[in-house]
């Protein structure tokens, strides 16, 4: 039975668990979308932790016929994919004395384990974006390599932009004609992807997910830039949902800022200087960034996990044995991200942003 954070929560059998899960969820959106198939059974021998999916790689058309005619024949185009669950989290060591000193909210304990729940929750991000199976084979591919290639992945110059990018730095873009021209490109690509039509999660619980959610995932600058382009257009907007997190919308697309990397030294979806094919800068400029359209759903983007295993347990240090320095511990899965449908997320390539 699929079962998201939000319902992962629900099931917990201790107030520890129910605070790290309330955590993640309370502190990125994305997590909160994803729905887990959690399906997988390890069997008898427990070596196996595979996950094996059939992705649609490209849709077929229908077509009308002549009487006292035939259907041309055609074939929508799949192709069986897998991805091994591994567990994400970590530890950490308290020494005894360290761990009764100060208060409750601020001693060394809840201190590991807040920046450990801060460095999990930035993992899985920085792994749905940039996850490479060939460089890490303990995670899992991430949407650059999944969508590499892809029917909507939309490259600027391939697109028919003679400069290979898509200049949206604010010299650039300062009037409304401008921006406007821009947002024909986002809407073009856009139209491409497919909405879930599941959502995910078990629909007789609290915390399932509705059809449609989708989102924009992009780093601080180019959610900068793309909010700025809904403005001039008039359908950017900006709520509270049930969890006082702040959700930007351009029309029915939530606008996710994934932040930066574990070290805090570079954004997950990098800004670098590329060789984009264009004739501006001698096919060569700086501060280009991509932008991710992702749909969230059991048709879509979601995860897969474990049938029967809590989807997140923690372990705290116990003091109450011999031993000076004790461990704690914070981990979820093992799972994976799955994209079960190659047409449900996109990538916009190549955008100047500085």
């Amino acid at each position: 039975m699929p079962i998201t954070l939000a319902q992962a929560q629900v099931n917990t059998q201790t107030d520890i668990d129910y605070a790290v899960i309330d955590n993640l969820r309370r502190y990125s959106w994305l997590l909160d979308q994803i729905a887990f198939d959690d399906t997988v059974n390890p069997g008898t021998g427990g070596t196996t932790l595979t996950y094996g999916y059939v992705r649609l790689t490209a849709a077929r058309s229908a077509q009308f016929r002549a009487l006292n005619s035939e259907y041309t024949p055609a074939q929508a185009q799949r192709q069986p994919f897998t991805v091994t669950l591994k567990p994400l989290g970590g530890a950490f060591t308290v020494d005894r004395v360290l761990a009764r000193l100060g208060a409750a909210a601020s001693n060394e304990i809840s201190f590991q384990m807040q920046q450990l729940l801060t460095a999990t929750r930035t993992k899985f991000q920085d792994e749905l974006i940039n996850g490479d199976t060939a460089v890490d084979a303990n995670g899992f591919d991430g949407l650059d390599k999944s969508l590499t290639g892809a029917a909507t992945e939309f490259v600027p110059l391939a697109e028919g932009e003679t400069s290979g990018i898509l200049d949206w730095t604010r010299a650039t873009i300062d009037t409304q004609a401008e921006a406007m021209a821009q947002l024909d490109i986002v809407d073009e690509w856009l139209s491409r992807i497919v909405p879930s039509h599941t959502g995910g999660g078990d629909q007789g619980m609290p915390g399932a997910l509705p059809p449609g959610v989708k989102a924009i995932l992009g780093n601080t600058k180019s959610i900068t830039r793309m909010r700025a382009l809904g403005r001039w257009a008039g359908i950017y907007t900006q709520d509270k949902d049930d969890l006082g997190r702040q959700i930007e919308t351009y029309g029915p697309w939530t606008l996710v800022d994934l932040g930066d990397n574990a070290l805090g030294s570079a954004p997950i979806v990098p800004n670098e200087t590329r060789t984009h094919g264009g004739t501006a800068g001698s096919g060569t400029s700086s501060g280009l960034t991509d932008l991710y359209a992702a749909s969230f759903g059991l048709d879509a983007l979601h995860g897969a996990s474990v049938a029967g295993n809590p989807l997140v347990q923690t372990w705290m240090p116990d003091f109450d044995t011999a031993g000076a320095a004790k461990s704690g511990e914070i981990e979820m899965g093992p799972a994976a991200m799955v994209l079960r449908n190659v047409k449900a997320c996109g990538a916009l390539r190549n955008i100047k942003v500085a």
